[in-house]
């Protein structure tokens, strides 16, 4: 199963095989013989010319009218002979001059495609011709600066950006495509939240308890948490307070009391599920292990069916009146799953996980920054930073702003994402020793693969959309689509592999970037620090939060937490931009030459397929997918 299209952790190896090789074999068809020419009928004199010569002279004067006759008859018919022959000869000279027009109207058009293709190759040492304005002249001289850090450009993208320049700066002044910040309203807007209604009594959690241990950042970690509701619901047990494992990846020590209201969680789920913060006494001193009660990810198969826990897991809890899930992920199915606890899951979600108090108010400064100050909060804001939002409401009525609206980019591009994806990005064999080193210490088990499976090749990756954009494709995708140069961005995931440099393509076309470390000061995220899930809180909500959300890769969970956030809470006015990397690899390999004109068109040809309104498809996520019977409500 695909991990950009189920939303699952993306530091699990993909080790499915595409079918990478579909060759064409082209017809050998010889062509036709051409056909003898034609020959001319003979003109010469008749065999029977001269025998009139042998014939008695009585003959002759009888003959001499019908002599002359016949010979006026030669005569005529040579001459028609003689104009057919013309005929022949002119056609025949028509054909081979025209066959000579069309020769060298093709040799024309053919020079003049290698002219148009050596102007285009040089279309960044030559733009000064090409960009009057002085804005153009700026873009120019920011351009100059890709590719000088470490990671180089590939390809077609130092060409692509300029030529992205150039656009960029033609069309300051014009309109945006209506689409970019609105959704398909109409059908959106018929789906409204409803995961908070209930429908059975409250669990007594009579069965034993439940302990998990979460692992991966901040956004698997909430998938697992409302997987544990569900679990604790289904086995009628006492769910503790989630714990988190630290990762070698994370590095951090931040546990559930330090992300989400501990309070507001039991409170709010108190009619699903019993929910304790500890053990009871008795059962703390107990050697789980030791009397079997633990139970690994390694025990339990990917998106396990609730069969498997009635069968598997209930006999232990049972038994030892407590089981512990260490390292829970992803190991409960989407499908089949009864509709109230797949509710549950959607509640635990989208009502029962609030960030705590300390991220909320950073949260609220950071979407004021973005906003630059407007005195109206967003449509999203009271779900994720509470009564701050209103309070700031109150405190701008006496100033209020033009609204200032923006797009978050979520640009998955970290060292993890980039070693685990097993492409290459341009930076050749430093690249190459470098991501092979992190993988040997981070995913052992995917360097073990590789020396033990033929897997497939960067490049059979890339072509089949597995690859994560890289920072140039992404802009190149916006640009694209046609936000303008004056677009205020906010970019999340700034721990870019690569460093600042790799920005260069995005700053230099969109000088309006900003992330949390240009907004908020280092005091302000001095609380923060060497707290990757808590930094990541706020990147969700400055993603969630924005008019517009475009990601550059699907599989990731910070991507499809967010946009189901927004389809839940956004009422149809929360547009989300989710690239088919599929179609986005064949015109960024395959088209050296493309003109672009050309790829505008096929750029938005590919992520307009993306936008439109759909269902859950089967077995997909609930936390990506909201829109179904289970999570939300459809009106007329």
């Amino acid at each position: 199963m695909r991990e950009d299209e189920n939303g699952v952790s993306e530091h699990e190896p993909n080790t499915s095989r595409p079918c990478f090789i579909n060759s064409r074999l082209g017809s050998t068809t010889p062509r036709s013989r051409q056909g003898s020419p034609v020959r001319s009928p003979r003109i010469g004199p008749s065999r029977f010319s001269n025998m009139g010569r042998s014939y008695d002279s009585q003959y002759e004067s009888s003959f001499f009218g019908l002599n002359v006759l016949l010979g006026r008859k030669k005569q005529r018919s040579y001459q028609r002979g003689k104009r057919k022959v013309g005929r022949a000869w002119y056609g025949r000279k028509r054909i081979k001059g025209l066959v000579t027009l069309i020769g060298l109207l093709g040799l024309f058009l053919f020079v003049n495609w290698l002219m148009l293709l050596r102007l285009q190759d040089r279309g960044v040492d030559s733009e000064g011709s090409l960009l009057g304005n002085s804005s153009s002249v700026s873009i120019r001289k920011e351009l100059k600066k890709i590719g000088k850090g470490k990671r180089l450009q590939k390809g077609n993208y130092g060409r692509l950006l300029a030529l992205a320049a150039h656009a960029l700066a033609e069309g300051q002044n014009k309109p945006e495509p209506k689409d970019l910040w609105q959704e398909p309203f109409i059908p959106a807007s018929s789906w409204k939240p409803c995961a908070d209604q209930r429908n059975w009594e409250p669990n007594e959690g009579k069965n034993g308890y439940i302990l998990i241990t979460a692992n991966g950042g901040m956004n698997q970690q909430r998938v697992a948490v409302c997987n544990a509701v569900v679990i604790a619901r289904l086995l009628n047990s006492t769910l503790v307070v989630p714990r988190f494992l630290y990762s070698s990846v994370w590095k951090d020590v931040s546990q559930f009391g330090d992300l989400y209201q501990e309070e507001h969680f039991i409170n709010y789920l108190l009619p699903d599920i019993r929910i304790v913060k500890e053990l009871p006494k008795e059962l703390q001193s107990l050697n789980l292990e030791a009397i079997g009660s633990v139970v690994t990810d390694e025990d339990i198969m990917k998106e396990a069916k609730p069969s498997f826990y009635l069968k598997k897991i209930l006999p232990i809890l049972l038994k030892n009146g407590i089981v512990h899930l260490f390292g829970f992920g992803n190991r409960l199915a989407f499908d089949p799953i009864p509709l109230q606890l797949q509710r549950l899951r959607c509640r635990c979600n989208f009502h029962a996980l609030q960030f705590v108090t300390k991220i909320q108010e950073t949260g609220t400064l950071l979407l004021q920054r973005l906003r630059q100050y407007e005195g109206h909060p967003g449509l999203l804001d009271h779900y994720l930073v509470g009564s701050l939002s209103e309070a700031f409401e109150k405190q701008n009525q006496t100033h209020p702003k033009k609204a200032s609206r923006y797009l978050a980019l979520h640009l998955r591009f970290e060292i993890d994402m980039v070693a685990h994806s097993l492409c290459e990005f341009g930076g050749g064999d430093e690249e190459r020793r470098e991501l092979e080193a992190y993988r040997e210490i981070h995913f052992p088990a995917l360097t073990l693969l590789k020396k033990t499976t033929k897997l497939p090749s960067p490049e059979a990756l890339r072509s089949e959309g597995l690859c994560p954009l890289t920072p140039e494709e992404a802009v190149l995708m916006l640009a694209a689509l046609g936000f303008n140069r004056k677009t205020h961005i906010y970019v999340a995931g700034s721990q870019i592999y690569g460093g600042r440099s790799r920005l260069n393509a995005l700053t230099s076309l969109y000088p309006k970037l900003v992330t949390k470390e240009t907004l908020l000061s280092p005091t302000e995220l001095q609380p923060f620090m060497n707290f990757s899930s808590q930094l990541a809180a706020l990147d969700f909500i400055g993603c969630t939060a924005s008019d517009a959300f475009a990601m550059t890769d699907s599989g990731s969970q910070l991507s499809s937490l967010v946009s189901g956030y927004r389809i839940y809470y956004g009422g149809g006015k929360m547009p989300t931009i989710r690239p088919n990397k599929r179609r986005l690899a064949d015109i960024f390999v395959k088209n050296s030459t493309i003109g672009w004109r050309v790829f505008e068109q096929r750029v938005r040809k590919a992520v307009r397929q993306t936008k439109h309104v759909q269902t859950r498809p089967k077995a997909r996520s609930i936390y990506r997918y909201p829109r179904c019977k289970e999570c939300m409500c459809r009106t007329e």
